[in-house]
């Protein structure tokens, strides 16, 4: 009785949940120690029923004399006008407003002062004609006690498509052409963008996360996965193409000499990844451009470029500051901030004051990193859009961070400290998940007006039109599991969805980002409705979309495939993910064989090998019967075709293209499950059939990847009547598209925003590897 009676109160007051379902009519409770830390973690003692009873009186008290609550989100029915200003932060002017039936008056701040809306319910205001942006609202009591609230007013949906699209699905690091280091760079990126946009028709392009990374301490590796980054605010450096920097160019003497052999051995070690078997050295690769980025910051700015930077650093600011600060030190104390000297584990410390003065010179170089790499993204962004794309660039979102790096330091206040977040156990991992990942505290961020979560928004959304979140349910909720206790004894924490998926919505509007949510895996009920109804496109893979309808009928035991009418249209439709097998792999059944070799199979390899066979052979045959397949054809390459000519006539709004399909890449990019040396996860070039790795050059003029990507075209969009599109219609092409010099490229970003082109809006559930990272 206890538990159910004051302790559940307690925790069910700040969202910790006392129980889950792990599969329909099934109900486990979460123990008692488990709901215990994670109230700790939240800064609530329930260690003893006193303090369990103190905690529930403190929070009744404060819920009582409370005025507002941290956070009010106000939805508009309408989206903002292309021209209409955003509001600025706690800006100063008060606009008086009528009373609420109790007395207390609430007043807004606005920029010009003017009151725009009328308050008539205590639960906040309608706020019809306040303009979308974040506000102060302020409250007086008859009693003389006042309150202030940070004012979210969002648009009530998420920028549309721009009408249906493909795109292509890559990862960049994989994506290595004749000029790169070892791993695909920016300019890599730019290159494939013209190609794709203007030669094939290709609508987006979307990315794997490309967050800085915790570096690598003595003796150890860089952490390969994107999905583990120190900071998901600033983009990695050593995605850089060190060529392209305008500084570059300029170096005389032994600078230059000594750029010259940096050149020469990278060239080295590109041919080494491009060998057979070869692998991205990401910690060799950064080695060279980071020498190579010290000889280049000897060669001043011009006054342009130097304004420019600091224009970078005042809009950036503190959030800037710090991430450099961290890298700083970093260099002199290891990459683990929780082991630093004593005072420079707090960012605000007068201790880290010190540090940072003393490594001044270190701070401006990472500062100047982060500049020149969101220069290259802008260009990046430019270059697909001018190439004709409608969205472009669609970033990628982690989850969240690692716990030692840089965003983890800055932002230890709103980050649940001692917590992990993970997956529950399902039917296909009776363990549990543990991604080592700290969350974000829900009650830190209301307090906070969610500032934080808009900053890390508003910068990653900078040069983008589309932004993909990964495990998108937790802006819902997220498995919590203490440190020290198995994901088996975690639980769910709950968070304000109106108040995350707001913010999320202002600023996807104010990017004209179009915002794709990963909603494979568990998924709570009413999650995927919810995110419909907001305008966010889901995630459906080919293989798990199947018509579970078709159960109920007689004699049917298993669920057929969906027929591609069925599919629900707001999502983006690919074959596979990351965590997935390449089409080919999953064709062949080379994915189960894999599994059987590192271990990871559930029963037994032939059990395993003719479920997974007859599986694939359904779907082939549902391809067949659709006339999808060549007829008499029984190859890998008409089989992939036929896969995405499938997702084509399907009515979702965006269709994405593995690359690596392109060219009949058997090998999975990541292999849930596995670690160290078990499997290359992240570090492999795209490569053919074969494992041959193939550079850029020799994917844009592969004739298989052309009829793959012409083939999903005309599925969309009709026969392209042999016709060169013009600029901003799909498709297209020019001479300067590939291979151009880098001297001859367009003007470099200065750190300004582009403005939004006008008109442009800008874990799987019944697979175990689709919540692993």
């Amino acid at each position: 009785m206890y538990r159910m009676s004051r302790l559940a109160r307690l925790a069910a007051a700040h969202g910790v949940c006392t129980s889950y379902d792990p599969a329909p009519g099934r109900t486990l409770q979460v123990p008692d120690a488990t709901i215990v830390e994670v109230l700790a973690a939240l800064g609530v003692d329930a260690s003893t029923p006193d303090a369990v009873r103190e905690a529930l009186d403190r929070h009744a008290g404060e819920e009582a004399a409370r005025l507002l609550p941290p956070t009010v989100v106000v939805r508009v029915p309408r989206p903002p006008r292309p021209d209409a200003p955003y509001a600025a932060e706690a800006s100063a002017v008060r606009g008086v407003l009528p009373p609420l039936p109790d007395g207390t008056v609430l007043s807004v701040e606005t920029e010009d002062g003017r009151v725009l809306e009328r308050v008539a319910q205590a639960a906040g205001p309608t706020a019809g004609r306040l303009p979308p942006g974040c506000h102060t609202l302020r409250a007086q009591a008859p009693d003389g006690r006042t309150a202030r609230a940070a004012l979210i007013v969002a648009p009530d949906r998420f920028p549309a498509p721009p009408g249906r699209s493909f795109g292509l699905l890559v990862q960049l690091y994989s994506l290595l052409s004749s000029r790169s280091w070892g791993m695909g760079d920016l300019a890599d990126l730019a290159d494939l963008a013209a190609w794709a946009g203007r030669e094939v028709g290709a609508g987006f392009i979307q990315l794997n996360p490309l967050h800085s990374a915790v570096p690598a301490g003595e003796g150890e590796s860089i952490d390969p996965s994107p999905y583990r980054p120190s900071s998901r605010r600033f983009a990695d450096p050593v995605h850089l193409r060190i060529e392209e920097i305008p500084e570059y160019g300029y170096l005389r003497g032994e600078a230059r000499e000594r750029a010259a052999e940096l050149v020469d051995r990278a060239a080295g070690l590109r041919e080494a990844t491009l060998a057979e078997d070869g692998r991205i050295d990401r910690d060799a690769v950064w080695e060279l451009k980071r020498r190579a980025l010290e000889l280049v910051r000897t060669v001043p700015l011009s006054p342009g470029r130097h304004v420019a930077y600091c224009d970078f650093l005042a809009e950036q600011g503190q959030a800037l500051e710090d991430h450099a600060v961290w890298c700083s030190l970093a260099e002199v104390h290891g990459p683990d901030w929780r082991s630093w000297p004593g005072g420079l584990d707090d960012p605000r410390s007068s201790a880290t004051a010190r540090a940072r003065a003393e490594l001044l010179d270190r701070v401006d170089f990472h500062s100047w990193l982060a500049w020149l790499t969101d220069s290259q993204l802008a260009r990046a962004q430019r270059t697909a859009r001018d190439a004709g794309m409608p969205v472009g660039l669609v970033h990628d979102l982690a989850l969240g961070v690692h716990p030692s790096g840089a965003e983890a330091w800055s932002l230890r206040d709103y980050l649940a400290d001692g917590i992990s977040v993970g997956a529950p156990p399902d039917a296909f991992n009776a363990n549990g998940q543990d991604w080592g990942l700290p969350p974000w505290r829900p009650d830190a961020l209301a307090a906070a007006g969610y500032a934080p979560y808009r900053s890390l928004l508003s910068g990653l959304l900078r040069h983008t039109g589309g932004l993909r979140i990964d495990h998108v349910m937790g802006l819902f909720r997220l498995w919590w599991v203490p440190q020290g206790r198995p994901p088996t004894e975690g639980t769910y924490v709950r968070y304000d969805a109106g108040a995350m998926l707001g913010m999320l919505a202002l600023e996807a509007h104010r990017a004209g980002a179009v915002v794709i949510g990963e909603d494979l895996g568990t998924v709570e009920s009413g999650v995927r409705a919810e995110l419909a109804a907001r305008g966010a496109l889901g995630t459906s893979v080919l293989w798990f979309e199947r018509d579970y309808e078709y159960l109920r009928t007689p004699r049917h035991e298993t669920p057929r495939p969906l027929d591609p009418q069925d599919w629900r249209a707001d999502c983006l439709a690919t074959a596979t993910t990351h965590d997935l097998p390449s089409t080919a792999a999953r064709l062949s059944g080379d994915h189960v064989r894999l599994r059987d070799r590192l271990g990871l199979l559930a029963g037994a390899f032939a059990d395993e090998q003719t479920q997974d066979a007859a599986e694939t052979a359904e779907w082939v045959a549902h391809l067949d019967r659709l006339g999808l397949l060549p007829e008499g054809a029984g190859e890998e390459e008409s089989e992939i075709r036929a896969v995405y000519r499938f997702l084509a006539r399907t009515p979702a709004k965006m269709v994405g293209v593995w690359l690596p399909d392109g060219v009949g890449d058997r090998r999975p990019q990541n292999v849930p499950g596995t670690w160290g040396d078990r499997y290359p996860n992240w570090r492999l070039p795209v490569a053919d059939g074969d494992g041959r790795p193939v550079t850029l050059e020799e994917l844009v003029a592969s004739p298989r990847l052309r009829a793959l990507l012409e083939t999903v075209y005309e599925e969309l969009h009709g026969p392209r009547e042999g016709r060169i599109p013009a600029p901003g219609e799909h498709g297209g092409q020019r001479e300067e598209d590939l291979g151009a010099h880098p001297g001859g490229r367009e003007g470099h970003h200065d750190g300004h925003r582009a403005a939004p082109r006008p008109g442009v809006q800008g874990h799987p559930g019944r697979v175990p590897s689709g919540d692993v990272r």
